[in-house]
């Protein structure tokens, strides 16, 4: 909203800081975290005001968790209630990337509350229906998907790009559309899962949304692009400040989600965060280096897949628990520990997502 200025740039010359991604990055960052801790309070209260008993706990979980009853959960309100405000105050709103982001957000946002909403009304784990849900994501992802690709120019729109390789480009075709779909229903699900611990969700997050800023960026200056070998894609930079906006509201939510949580981001917070992430990379056309950056979510996805195909191929289980970090826990690591040690793989799989845009 505030880019607008820009247009009496002539007349006042301190509007043109408003021009600078840079400083509407950091300043979406700094709202964004200002607004959750500011509203944080309240509707923690709210929510434990509303849901009585909180998220209901696994009867199967680590027994640790047992003390967490009564949380209340929801708690991606507040991260949206950040984002979606800072961006609209900071960000370029004629840039169609910042609408198709706000869309997954805000739509992946909603099918997790219902799911929440579900879950704590019927006190049990069990919530939207699993077709129902991944029916719906997919129809979001797909309209973002042919958005994104009908955005940019073709063929390299709907092309897919390899890190470590500057001149190898796979055109798609149509098929870019489910596939990008894939991806961000994918990458919501993924962050989805990981969300089981006090902080173990969020700051992963944070450092993935802090490397595809990052990659946005880049991918979106022309000179930038060109100096790295990466592949220019106009317009994605503006991608930068959303993305500083949920570093911010990241950090705003964190202080409340830390151990002991006051309360849980749940199914209205991950998804949201995970389609995001997900769709950023799509369009920057960095899908392929999401998987990297994003690993441990993938690795969170994979232990489910795996634990739930061998248990049905088998009757045995490869994993004492899925997720991953329940696993972790039966052997017998406190939650603190896995949290710091999923944190640290985090940043190093952050590190070598990013070491792609100089290794070509």
């Amino acid at each position: 909203m505030l880019y607008w200025l820009t247009e009496f740039s002539d007349q006042i010359q301190l509007f043109n800081i408003f021009r600078y991604i840079t400083f509407r990055t950091g300043a979406a960052l700094i709202t964004s975290a200002f607004i959750v801790f500011l509203l944080g309070p309240l509707v923690i209260a709210a929510l434990r005001f509303r849901q009585g008993k909180g998220q209901p706990i696994r009867a199967d979980g680590p027994q640790t968790h047992f003390k967490k009853a009564g949380t209340p959960t929801m708690g991606g309100l507040m991260i949206l209630l950040g984002i979606i405000g800072s961006t609209l105050l900071w960000g370029n709103l004629t840039s169609i990337y910042v609408w198709v982001v706000i869309l997954v957000t805000v739509g992946f946002g909603l099918i997790g509350l219902y799911d929440d909403y579900l879950k704590v009304t019927k006190q049990s784990d069990k919530g939207f229906s699993g077709r129902a849900r991944l029916g719906a994501e997919f129809v979001i992802a797909g309209f973002a998907a042919f958005v994104i690709m009908r955005a940019g120019n073709e063929p390299f729109s709907s092309s897919l790009t390899f890190p470590f390789l500057k001149d190898w480009i796979v055109n798609l075709g149509w098929f870019f559309i489910p596939f990008a779909a894939f991806v961000i229903v994918g990458a919501g699900n993924a962050v989805n899962l990981t969300d089981g611990l006090d902080g173990l969700a969020i700051v992963p997050i944070m450092i993935a949304a802090s490397s595809f800023g990052v990659i946005a960026y880049l991918s979106g200056n022309a000179i930038f692009a060109e100096y790295l070998q990466i592949h220019f894609v106009p317009g994605t930079g503006e991608l930068a400040v959303v993305l500083g906006s949920v570093i911010g509201a990241g950090l705003g939510f964190l202080w409340f989600n830390a151990p002991p949580a006051a309360i849980f981001m749940g199914d209205t917070g991950s998804l949201a965060m995970g389609g995001l992430i997900g769709t950023v990379s799509v369009a920057a056309k960095h899908e392929i280096v999401l998987a990297i950056v994003g690993g441990l979510f993938v690795a969170e996805a994979l232990s489910v897949i795996i634990q739930v195909g061998y248990f049905k191929a088998t009757g045995r289980r490869v994993f004492l628990m899925a997720p991953i970090h329940h696993h972790f826990e039966k052997k017998g690591w406190t939650e603190s520990q896995v949290v710091i040690r999923f944190w640290i793989i985090a940043v190093i799989l952050a590190l070598i997502g990013l070491s792609t845009l100089k290794l070509r």
